[in-house]
């Protein structure tokens, strides 16, 4: 971590978010409008508020100087198995590899913790060095793919146990 870093993280502030609030739905839009110029596709921005709401979901703002920078949320994937899958993580580009998006995963792995969850599962693309450096060091493992349809070529699934200590951090 540099210097950088240590000044930016400290500043964030998260708050979690209805899905459509207007600066969850802008960074949102962004993350749709990025990986459509990445891969010339990408999941609907729209969804169903409802999934990412307590107690099935959660979904985090973060904000530096009041300017939303970072989001990301987590919904119900699994009940039966306590599992919760981790979607629409996003950093503004002039922020990128300043910590922040770990900042959110902790604060949604801890939170998932929380209400009860056991594993989360999350899905990147392979051109998206970033996400996949980001997920591999707080502990994701590689896994197979739990979306039907996806292309192996493209999409990369990971997994994590989750652990109480999370909840305690």
């Amino acid at each position: 971590m540099t210097s950088t870093t240590k000044a930016l993280e400290p500043g964030l502030v998260v708050e979690s978010r209805p899905y459509d609030h207007p600066d969850a739905s802008r960074l949102v839009r962004a993350l749709f409008d990025d990986q459509t110029s990445r891969y010339g596709y990408a999941d609907p921005f729209e969804a169903d508020p409802a999934a990412y709401a307590p107690p099935s979901g959660l979904f985090l703002v973060g904000y530096l100087d009041e300017i939303a920078v970072v989001c990301g949320g987590y919904r119900t994937f699994d009940a039966r198995t306590a599992t919760v899958e981790i979607k629409k993580m996003y950093t503004t580009p002039d922020l990128r590899g300043h910590g922040l998006g770990q900042r959110i995963l902790t604060e949604l792995e801890r939170a998932a913790v929380l209400g009860g969850a056991r594993r989360a599962i999350l899905e990147t693309g392979v051109r998206n060095i970033a996400a996949l450096t980001l997920y591999t060091g707080v502990g994701y493992q590689p896994t197979g793919r739990y979306v039907e349809g996806r292309d192996p070529a493209i999409n990369r699934a990971f997994v994590k146990e989750l652990s109480g200590r999370l909840a305690t951090r």
